[in-house]
């Protein structure tokens, strides 16, 4: 399903979910078992564009609450399969990030937000080019990064891979921490989020803290 600016509603159900990243035309799983998330579900297949938003909460200095991050990304269940004992399989398709305006709570037992899409116009649009993706290198120090974290991965498959899908895909598995995956979602384009991803790999290399590489 293609959707334009004007397919998306400006309150949507909201899934803060520490380290879980979804990217605009990439696919995430999700296994959903909690009350309030599975009453999301249903709400959300109930509505004609069957969107969740994606956020990373983040933690308040000097207090246990924890808070939303500004920007998160919106996906369209695509499939969902029922378990035996009531749980959910489900597949979310990203469509386009969002900058959160205000939460919403007390209506559901989970959370809505009120989100404005009007940043985040390219997501929409075509599958995006990395000009200056060296392909090569990169796989070359990916290949070293995975050696590291002991990771294994069907190298031939990432070879042909097209720009967006290889770049996407490795932002969204990486062993990163969750403020590394916010920077990796808020990148402007594919270009900067390459650059990010190369920065947090060789970061972890050289045996570095990210949460100091973000300082």
């Amino acid at each position: 399903m293609r959707f334009s600016a004007a397919d998306l509603p400006e309150t949507i159900p909201v899934f803060p979910l520490p380290g879980a990243l979804l990217l605009p035309r990439a696919r995430l799983p999700l296994h959903i078992f909690e009350p309030r998330y599975l009453a999301m579900l249903e709400d959300a297949l109930k509505t004609p564009h069957r969107l969740i938003g994606m956020v990373q909460p983040r933690e308040v200095p000097g207090s246990k609450d924890r808070r939303l991050h500004h920007i998160g990304c919106a996906g369209r269940v695509s499939a969902f399969s029922e378990t035996e004992d009531g749980r959910y399989m489900i597949t979310l398709s990203g469509i386009s990030r969002f900058r959160v305006s205000r939460e919403v709570s007390g209506f559901t037992p989970y959370l809505k937000a009120d989100v404005d899409w009007e940043d985040f116009g390219r997501d929409l649009g075509k599958t995006e080019q990395d000009v200056g993706f060296e392909r090569d290198r990169f796989l070359a120090l990916l290949r070293r990064f995975f050696e590291d974290q002991e990771m294994q991965t069907d190298w031939d498959s990432l070879s042909e891979a097209e720009d967006e899908l290889l770049i996407n895909s490795l932002s969204m598995l990486c062993p990163f921490n969750p403020e590394d995956k916010q920077a990796l979602l808020e990148a402007p384009s594919l270009s900067t989020r390459r650059e990010t991803l190369v920065t947090l790999i060789e970061f972890a290399l050289r045996g570095g803290n990210s949460e100091e590489l973000l300082q």
